[in-house]
């Protein structure tokens, strides 16, 4: 029974020459398209790009590649096969077919040229597309199977040897890739298929096959491997970083959950508290808030919110070195203004400079006299009989603004039932214009917080009204009542 590779299949119709038209048409769309994402994607010079560009860009490179090679073979298809070369006498059986699959096959591939090695007669023949990928000139001649070796790297040459071993021992079809080198010390990555051609006795007369140059398409894929496992592992470092921020802002951030009620010794309560922290709507990054509330040795309260710029690991440890020193230097008798002066003086010195924003106030339980200062913060808001307003700031500049900065203190007489609160900035919208609307919605709110019974109830009120998701920051609010 002769081998099935003696026998041609029958000639498919030829497609509709509109349709294909039409193939080609829409390849180029498509192409256009992915050629206009790819360079909104991250710059190809700047290797500082966010990781997550990079992979994007080398994703469209290699779509393109991809599209540029439909875009070829279906220009080919609708241009047809050229004709084939008439037969010359002395051709073994088998070699007249090989030739114009060849032919068809570096000619629908792109970038590929065809090669048979006779082993009858030792005649070898490539196509002037392989001359091309070999960086090889035709008066060169072509290369035999024992030289083919030779010009592969040295473990790719095995790999090379155990191919056409397989097929010209045992029958075995030709799939696989090596790299070779050409005269002007480039490389190149071929991909070769083939297949052992038999005569009419069933032996084997020669090896045809093909070989493309796949060296840009496995260079778009190797970069898209890379960048994938870039941002893989900028991901896995964001996971880590975001947990180990979690962890420091749950350990620097005060216990107590619900309300905290002062003095906690027993006798009448000078003071009800409570807080909350409230995660950015858009963002998974910790940032730098804070808030506070602590007793302090001559019987006054200690209240405090601030921010740090930036966010992560950074912004959380900044914020656990500045609530750090703001609660020892309260400690020890420092009044709002002068404190404030040296947080500022912490953060210019810092081996991390960073602009921060705080608020501090300290309530004299005796005369309910609430003496405190600012930088750069958002006023407490005061609301009295249902009735909110914002106090009248002293002068404070940003921590870490300027050196030297000074800053100034004013006092506040509160009444009994008197209720303050304070938040930072990203507790209402960023935009300049829209801050006086927001502080507005929390003032409208003060019917609200005169229903309530204690602080806790407040600042559930004040999560259900401003915990959207659309909020852009993150933000801290701490309330406090004064029976």
């Amino acid at each position: 029974m002769p081998s099935h590779m003696h026998a041609e299949p029958s000639p498919a119709p030829p497609p509709e020459p509109g349709a294909v038209e039409a193939l080609i048409s829409q390849a180029r769309q498509l192409r256009g398209r992915v050629d206009a994402v790819r360079r909104d994607s991250a710059p190809p010079m700047e290797e500082d790009a966010d990781p997550q560009l990079r992979w994007q860009r080398a994703l469209c490179d290699l779509a393109v590649h991809q599209l540029d090679d439909l875009g070829e073979h279906l220009g080919q298809l609708r241009d047809g096969l050229p004709e084939p070369a008439p037969a010359e006498p002395g051709d073994h059986p088998a070699r007249l077919p090989r030739q114009q699959l060849g032919a068809m096959a570096a000619h629908t591939l792109g970038r590929a040229g065809s090669a048979e090695w006779d082993l009858l007669t030792d005649a070898v023949e490539w196509s002037d597309d392989l001359y091309h990928i070999f960086g090889r000139s035709p008066e060169d001649g072509p290369l035999t199977l024992d030289e083919l070796p030779s010009w592969l790297f040295a473990e790719d040459q095995q790999t090379l040897t155990s191919m056409v071993t397989g097929c010209l021992v045992d029958g075995r079809p030709i799939d696989g890739e090596f790299r070779i080198v050409r005269p002007d010390g480039s490389v190149r990555t071929v991909h070769m298929v083939g297949e052992p051609v038999l005569d009419t006795g069933g032996a084997t007369a020669s090896l045809w096959a093909v070989l493309r140059d796949v060296s840009e398409l496995r260079r778009s894929q190797r970069t898209l491997r890379e960048t994938r496992d870039s941002l893989q592992r900028q991901r896995q470092i964001a996971q880590t970083e975001h947990r180990l921020a979690v962890e420091l802002q749950e350990a620097v951030l005060p216990p107590w959950r619900g309300s905290l009620r002062f003095p906690q010794g027993g006798g009448p309560i000078s003071v009800d508290l409570a807080a909350h922290y409230l995660p950015s709507g858009t963002s998974a990054l910790i940032g730098g808030g804070w808030y506070d509330a602590l007793p302090l040795p001559d019987g006054s309260t200690l209240l405090t919110v601030g921010d740090l710029t930036g966010h992560g690991v950074a912004a959380t440890s900044g914020m656990a070195m500045l609530l750090g020193a703001l609660r020892g230097m309260a400690l020890a008798g420092l009044e709002p203004a002068p404190l404030m002066g040296w947080l500022d003086q912490l953060l210019d010195t810092s081996a991390q400079p960073t602009l921060g924003s705080a608020l501090c106030c300290r309530y004299r339980p005796e005369d309910r006299a609430l003496v405190w200062a600012q930088a750069g913060h958002p006023a407490p808001l005061l609301f009295r009989n249902g009735t909110g307003r914002v106090l009248d700031p002293p002068e404070g500049v940003l921590l870490g603004a300027t050196c030297g900065a000074r800053y100034a203190q004013t006092t506040e007489q509160l009444a009994p039932g008197d209720l303050l609160v304070l938040h930072t900035e990203g507790l209402v919208p960023r935009h300049a214009t829209d801050v006086a609307a927001g502080t507005q919605r929390l003032l409208a709110m003060g019917p609200q917080f005169a229903d309530c019974r204690t602080a806790q109830d407040c600042v559930r009120t004040v999560v259900e009204e401003l915990g959207t998701p659309e909020r852009e920051d993150d933000a801290c609010v701490l309330i406090a009542r004064f029976p």
